[in-house]
């Protein structure tokens, strides 16, 4: 890992109403602002951490974009999640103590650090802030979930469209535009993750294309029948 460390002031970050409940005063938030020890700068393609680490903090994303791995059978990578601004990384590390893959920057970015064991220390005086954790690691396995089911038997026009459709939906929440946005990851990044073959993937990018629903310039995609691409999504549902 080579990365660069900076202080840390949660009071200016715009992503409070992310990482910490709304509803308290001023003298738990400063508390849980003395949770971040620091703030890590990413180069883009170096990793935050790597399969095997130990596991001291969990990682909230606060600018950039990294990727998940895992290697598989054959010793090949397989990504397993997208994260970006207000959200989670390092959670794999709690059962072992040590990290289950690799969390590497798609783009510059950076994290702020909080150590795992003060977390849990003061999520037990501050109920809302324990509250709060829960949600996001609930969130994380929703998000799993939804990942199952992406691979459970979608055609590959299908996946694609949950795909940008979730990707949009995280990116509104953030105040990003949900129709007009730039893809962070490769199409082979994309296809590991869906579950298909990089030329599947160029192909069902086409076809979304081809029909008006989205527009395609390298990595610039803007949706323009957000209808109909909820309607690919929809149809395994009605299957």
């Amino acid at each position: 890992m080579n990365t660069s460390a900076s202080a840390v002031d949660c009071s200016k970050c715009k992503l409070q109403s992310l990482c910490m409940p709304a509803d308290l005063d001023a003298a738990q938030r400063e508390r849980i602002g003395d949770l971040v020890t620091k703030r890590i700068r990413v180069k883009r393609g170096e990793s935050l951490y790597d399969d095997g680490d130990p596991f001291v903090s969990i990682y909230t994303v606060r600018t950039g974009f990294f990727k998940t791995t895992i290697a598989n059978e054959n010793g090949r990578e397989q990504v397993t999640g997208f994260q970006m601004a207000g959200e989670i990384l390092g959670l794999d590390g709690i059962v072992t103590e040590h990290h289950h893959g690799d969390a590497v920057a798609l783009e510059d970015a950076e994290v702020c650090a909080m150590r795992f064991d003060r977390l849990e220390a003061l999520t037990r005086d501050i109920p809302a802030m324990q509250h709060h954790m829960h949600k996001m690691m609930s969130r994380e396995i929703v998000r799993d979930h939804g990942m199952m089911l992406l691979l459970g038997g979608m055609r590959a026009e299908e996946r694609l469209a949950a795909f940008l459709l979730n990707l949009a939906k995280r990116l509104h929440a953030r105040g990003f535009s949900d129709s007009d946005f730039i893809l962070r990851m490769t199409r082979e990044e994309i296809g590991s993750y869906l579950g298909l073959k990089l030329e599947t993937v160029s192909r069902a990018f086409s076809k979304l294309a081809s029909q008006g629903i989205i527009e395609v310039q390298q990595k610039h995609i803007r949706i323009l029948d957000i209808q109909q691409l909820e309607c690919f999504e929809q149809e395994q549902a009605v299957a």
